[in-house]
């Protein structure tokens, strides 16, 4: 089985910048998390962008659709920002035919200590193998389906609509 992961920035992805405290992005950290990981999975990574997901546009979700559209896989990873996972989650579902995109990111950026990232990224590798087709988010143990799932800002977890 062979899973595209398509990478497009997020927390997930952000570097520390110690001169000014800010973060940013350097590249993509999903290759050593995944061999932090020790990831078996085969896989193939497709960076699409790296972006704060308060900067997503349209456009940028269209280039997402179009890159689960054009993958010769039926089993999809997107790595996102949370701030707007869900908007993208939705505007993915009921667009793709017969494939099952998990879409997961980080509260904490990688780089930083007890970040959560790892364990969400190997949540999502779990949860795609497993799921049927459909456009789901995986964070912090817990799968939703896009259409079912809200963000809480106040406690900084995902819960469930229903």
């Amino acid at each position: 089985m062979n899973i595209k992961v398509l990478i497009t920035g997020g927390t997930i992805d952000k570097s520390y910048n110690m001169h000014n405290g800010e973060l940013h992005f350097v590249d993509s950290h999903i290759p050593a998390m995944l061999a932090e990981g020790r990831c078996k999975a085969d896989y193939e990574l497709d960076k699409l962008m790296l972006k704060d997901s308060l900067e997503m546009t349209d456009h940028d979700r269209v280039q997402i659709l179009s890159g689960c559209i054009q993958s010769d896989q039926s089993k999809i990873i997107v790595t996102h920002g949370t701030d707007t996972m869900v908007q993208t989650a939705q505007f993915l579902d009921g667009q793709v035919e017969g494939k099952t995109i998990v879409i997961t990111g980080a509260m904490t950026p990688y780089v930083f200590d007890k970040s959560d990232s790892i364990f969400n990224l190997g949540s999502a590798f779990t949860a795609v193998q497993c799921l049927p087709a459909g456009v789901y988010i995986a964070m912090n143990g817990k799968v939703f389906k896009a259409r079912d799932v809200v963000k809480n800002r106040e406690e900084g977890v995902f819960e469930s609509l229903l």
